[in-house]
Formats: structure tokens, sequence, C-alpha cells
């Protein structure tokens, strides 16, 4: 997996959070992505990989998801993420 974005493919690149913010995921340019669960940082990381407006996750314990970008944010599983609004 590379995580990079190919041709007119969508940026994914940032962070998302859950409404609640228990789970944070941020996507990073170089393919890498961390995930935050509750008070864990770096719960889960790995890379991902972008086609079209799917995504493949590869975890580094060896676990893969699959996911698809809906209106720019990435969506897997029973996650619904919403872009993280950044401080000013």
């Amino acid at each position: 997996m590379t995580g990079t974005v190919e041709g007119d493919q969508v940026d994914v690149v940032g962070a998302c959070v859950t409404a609640g913010g228990h789970i944070r995921q941020e996507l990073l340019p170089d393919g890498r992505y961390d995930e935050t669960r509750g008070e864990r940082a770096s719960a889960y990381t790995g890379r991902y990989s972008v086609a079209g407006s799917h995504l493949d996750y590869a975890d580094d314990t060896g676990f893969a998801a699959t996911g698809d970008i809906r209106d720019g944010v990435p969506c897997h599983e029973h996650l619904v993420l919403y872009r993280e609004q950044r401080q000013s």
C-alpha cells in the first residue's frame, strides 16, 4: 500500500473524528494513518491506500479494513466520521 493519491482522486489527508470525539483518525500525507480511541493515543496505526473513492487500510498488526470516501470524509465499517475543526 502506498497511501498516495493518484490522478483526480480526492484528497483524504487530515483528521476526522466521531461525533462524540471518542475516535480520531488522522490520514497522513506519507500514506500512514494514526487512530486514537478514547484516551489511548495511537491505538491503531498502519498504512492506507486510495483508489478513486475506495480506501484500504492495513494495520501494523496485520488487520485489514476497507472503506469509502463520502463527501470528502473517510467512512469505514460502522464509523461515521466528520472532518475535525481546527482550533483558531
